[in-house]
């Protein structure tokens, strides 16, 4: 084919994938729970900012537990509503990490995926009278725009920015 011809063939966009995940790895064994709980809420607010920029929103969450000796542990929850929004995935997150019933087991990593991604234009936007919720949105917006000019580790909750977390 000459450069000057055109294809013929309809184009189709590239599909977004089908899931999207971000990890943590700890620099030795993580024993403490409020450490682990605050590097989970780090990923949650990570997967919901990266999901926000490309617009997705997720179905499920999968959050994968790495243990000292090379072990893993995967545990899946379906959200009530497709979201990519924080509140929602942290809700879902923590219940996953709860239901792992650690105990003191050594943890050398965390990976939280967001799975059955769909177009966040698609998924029904519920109207909530909560007016703490449409706070919690605005403020989401704005850091999302915050993060997008200075940097992604710029701004966040003040839990995941606790020493050696």
């Amino acid at each position: 084919m000459r450069r000057s011809e055109r294809d013929p063939r309809p184009g189709a966009p590239r599909a977004l994938p089908a899931s999207a995940s971000v990890s943590r790895a700890f620099p030795g064994h993580a024993l403490d729970g409020a450490k682990v709980r605050a590097a989970l809420l780090d990923l949650v607010v990570q997967l919901g900012h990266l999901l926000r920029r490309r617009g997705q929103a997720a179905r499920a969450l999968t959050l994968t537990l790495r243990f000292a000796g090379g072990s893993r542990r995967d545990k899946t929850r379906r959200l009530p509503e497709a979201s990519a929004h924080d509140d929602d995935l942290r809700v879902t997150a923590y219940r996953l990490i709860d239901a792992a019933g650690l105990q003191r087991g050594r943890l050398t990593g965390l990976v939280l995926r967001g799975d059955d991604l769909v177009d966040a234009e698609r998924v029904a936007e519920q109207l909530s009278l909560d007016p703490a919720r449409a706070s919690r949105l605005l403020a989401e917006e704005v850091m999302d725009r915050i993060r997008d000019r200075f940097g992604p580790g710029v701004i966040g909750p003040a839990a995941t920015r606790l020493r050696g977390a």
